[in-house]
C-alpha cells in the first residue's frame, strides 16, 4: 500500500512539474504565432506610409505571415511617438515598423529615450531622394526662379516632413549654398504639407517622388530641383542639386526595425521574409514607380550603416547650426 502511495504521490509530482514546464517561461510555441502590430510612425499619405503598406501587401500577398497584420499610423514628434510605442515593447517580436530620416535625427535633437540602434536591425531596403516643389500657381517655375525670389525676400517659408530631420537639411543645404534663409515649417504628414502649399501657407516643400508625382502630373505642384545624383527618368527638365552646385545631399533611408531585444527567431523570420518580398516584381515595380534606389543591407549590416549615418547627420546639422 505504501508503495502505490509513494508512486502515486510521484505521479503527481511528475505531472505537475510538466504542467509548470508548460506554463511560465516556457516557448508559446514556434515563430510567428500571434497575430503582427506594424507601427507607421507618420500620418497617411507620405513616402513612409506608402513603402510600409506596400511591404504588408507583398506579405500578404505572398503568404509570407500567417497571422494578422494589424497597420496603424502612430504619428507625432517627427516619429518619436511610433518608434517611442516599439521601444516599449522590448523583447517582442510582434511589433514592427519602417524607419525614415527621422528615425536617425529625431534622437539628436530631442530625449526620445532611444537612440537607432537599440532596436532589432531587419534591414535597409532601399534608399529615397527628395524633389523640391512649389505651387503650380506659383510664378517660380524654375530653381533658377525660386533662388532670385528668395534673395529678393531674404528669405522663404518652407516646409518638410518633421522637425530636425532629412527634410530640414536638405531645405538648409540649398538655402545656404544660394544665399536666402529660410523659416522651415514642420509637418507631421504629407497631406497637411500638401494643402499648407497650396494654400500659399507656405511657399515651397520638399517630397519624395512616390507621395508628390501625380501632383506634379497634374500641375498642381512645380518641381524645381531632384537630390538624386541622376535625373529622374520621368522629370528630365529638372536639374539634380550637384548640377546646382549641391553635392552631397542626403536620401532618406526605408529600413525595418524590431523592438529591442526582439527573439532571434523573429529577427531571423523577418530578415528572410524581407529578401523574399525585394526579390518579388511587386517591389520592383514600386522602386521604380516611386523613384527609390536599390540598397539592401541585412541584421548587424543595417546596425552598422545606421550608426554611421547618424553621426554623418550630427556632423551636418551642427554645421548648419541646428544641434
Amino acid at each position: 500500500m505504501f508503495v502505490r502511495r509513494l508512486l502515486a504521490a510521484a505521479a503527481v509530482l511528475a505531472l505537475t512539474t510538466s504542467v509548470a514546464a508548460c506554463g511560465a517561461g516556457a516557448p508559446a510555441g514556434p515563430y510567428p504565432s500571434e497575430d503582427l502590430s506594424w507601427t507607421i510612425a507618420f500620418g497617411p499619405g507620405g513616402g513612409n506610409d506608402l513603402m510600409a503598406r506596400t511591404m504588408v501587401d507583398i506579405v500578404q500577398r505572398e503568404g509570407l505571415y500567417p497571422g494578422r497584420i494589424l497597420v496603424e499610423n502612430r504619428e507625432g514628434g517627427s516619429g518619436a511617438s511610433g518608434w517611442g510605442h516599439v521601444y516599449g515593447q522590448s523583447g517582442s517580436g510582434y511589433e514592427i515598423s519602417t524607419t525614415s530620416g527621422s528615425f536617425i535625427t529625431t534622437p539628436l535633437q530631442a530625449d526620445t529615450g532611444w537612440q537607432p540602434t537599440d532596436f532589432t536591425p531587419v534591414g535597409l531596403l532601399a534608399s529615397d531622394h527628395a524633389l523640391l516643389v512649389t505651387a503650380g500657381t506659383a510664378p517660380w517655375r524654375t530653381l533658377d526662379d525660386w533662388v532670385a525670389h528668395a534673395r529678393e525676400r531674404g528669405s522663404a517659408v518652407v516646409g518638410g516632413i518633421g522637425t530636425v530631420n532629412v527634410d530640414f537639411i536638405v531645405q538648409q543645404m540649398i538655402a545656404e549654398a544660394k544665399g536666402y534663409r529660410i523659416e522651415y515649417v514642420p509637418f507631421n504628414d504629407e497631406g497637411q504639407m500638401q494643402t499648407a502649399l497650396l494654400s500659399g501657407a507656405i511657399e515651397a516643400m520638399v517630397s519624395n517622388p512616390g507621395s508628390i508625382m501625380g501632383q506634379v502630373e497634374a500641375g498642381q505642384v512645380t518641381p524645381l530641383t531632384f537630390t538624386g545624383g541622376q535625373r529622374l527618368p520621368a522629370l528630365e527638365q529638372v536639374p539634380t542639386t550637384t548640377e546646382a552646385g549641391i553635392p552631397d545631399v542626403p536620401s532618406m533611408p526605408r529600413g525595418l526595425i524590431l523592438p529591442p531585444g526582439a527573439p532571434p527567431e523573429a529577427q531571423a523570420f523577418w530578415v528572410d521574409a524581407m529578401q523574399k518580398v525585394t526579390a518579388t516584381p511587386e517591389w520592383q515595380r514600386f522602386l521604380d514607380e516611386n523613384h527609390l534606389i536599390d540598397d539592401q543591407r541585412w541584421g548587424p549590416d543595417f546596425t552598422a550603416y545606421l550608426q554611421e549615418t547618424q553621426e554623418q547627420f550630427r556632423a551636418k546639422l551642427t554645421e548648419l547650426g541646428a544641434l
